[in-house]
């Protein structure tokens, strides 16, 4: 049976460091990755809808896996929204899927970023962590050609840690470049 390269680095390599590093006293308490929520907002859907058709698709070829629309909860009338217009996509990746998805990221997607000098080490407090990209090009499955237009859209990351300097361990160690904070 298949298993993903960075399942088994986390198993082999990534659990008894975070033990040895937190002494941690079980298995258990090691942080876990459970999900990454991939999700694209767009808002000009509301004056074209062919482009909520065109991030299905792509977010789709970037996941692997079928995305699906999301609807606005609420009227608000400057930007001529009603309740339950589709307003963005996204896709949850769990178990496989979501070890594939974080490895194509590490390896291949975000080394093609201009300029790029490692991702922001913040996360939100609670041990989960938000990137945020400006375009979907950087993903090899996405077709230049084919584009209807350049969007971003945001990767997160939630884990099983109770603090954030513990996922931050967790995440270094699957690879994710982060700038060093310690100049």
């Amino acid at each position: 049976m298949y298993t993903p390269a960075l399942k088994t680095k986390y198993k082999d390599e990534i659990v008894p460091a975070l033990m040895k590093e937190f002494a941690y006293k079980s298995i258990m308490q090691v942080p876990r990755l459970e999900k990454i929520v991939l999700n694209q907002g767009v808002g000009q859907a509301i004056a074209d809808k062919k482009l909520l058709e065109f991030s299905v698709k792509e977010l789709t070829d970037i996941a692997g896996q079928k995305a699906v629309q999301t609807f606005s909860s609420k009227d608000i009338s400057n930007f001529k929204l009603r309740k339950n217009m589709p307003i963005g996509v996204m896709v949850t990746l769990r178990k496989e899927k979501m070890y594939e998805f974080l490895e194509r990221l590490i390896s291949v997607a975000l080394p093609r970023i201009r300029d790029f000098k490692g991702i922001s080490p913040r996360l939100d407090g609670r041990g989960n962590y938000t990137l945020g990209i400006t375009e979907q090009i950087i993903f090899p499955e996405i077709d230049l050609d084919k584009i209807a237009k350049i969007m971003g859209l945001q990767m997160t990351f939630v884990t099983t840690a109770k603090t954030d300097e513990e996922a931050l361990s967790l995440l270094r160690l699957f690879g994710l470049p982060f700038k060093n904070t310690k100049n």
